[in-house]
């Protein structure tokens, strides 16, 4: 990755609808090498997908909750199976496996505290649980940021 392909993940984090030759013209690059450059990193992965970013609160989802998850055995078996099971559930839009006092860090969006509760209880209900810490989020500081890359 060089200093050009930078910039163009730089340019399509802040505006993922630009078009290739917006894209272009912003990097100074003519519209065919930019458009291989951007294919590449589409196949190598760097590039994983394209997304809006939408407004929790106008779409419904206000409440943001960061829970922490301890589970009581940790063989192979059962950390697939919860995670296979976290990200089964829509709700929970985040999931990292972190040290510290849990294994498992999830970020959790709900409408209102009565939905989160039904979300904590299908938490609550897999096998293997030993604890589960909530932490709620009174207001975003910062989200969705860019990926800082290093130049």
């Amino acid at each position: 990755m060089d200093d050009i392909d930078r910039h163009i993940l730089k340019a399509l984090q802040e505006d993922g609808r630009l078009t290739n030759v917006e894209l272009a013209d912003k990097i100074n690059l003519s519209a065919s090498p930019c458009l291989r450059r951007v294919k590449k990193l589409e196949q190598t992965g760097t590039i994983v997908h394209y997304r809006a970013n939408l407004e929790r609160e106008k779409v419904g989802l206000a409440m943001t909750v960061f829970v922490d998850v301890t589970l009581d055995k940790h063989s192979s078996q059962i950390i697939d199976e919860f995670e296979q099971a976290i990200i089964a559930m829509p709700n929970i839009i985040s999931c990292f496996m972190v040290s510290g006092a849990g294994d498992y860090r999830l970020e959790i969006v709900a409408k209102d505290l009565k939905h989160y509760e039904q979300v904590l209880k299908q938490v609550q209900a897999l096998p293997n649980i030993k604890g589960i810490n909530s932490n709620f989020a009174i207001r975003a500081v910062k989200s969705a940021a860019t990926l800082p890359l290093p130049y």
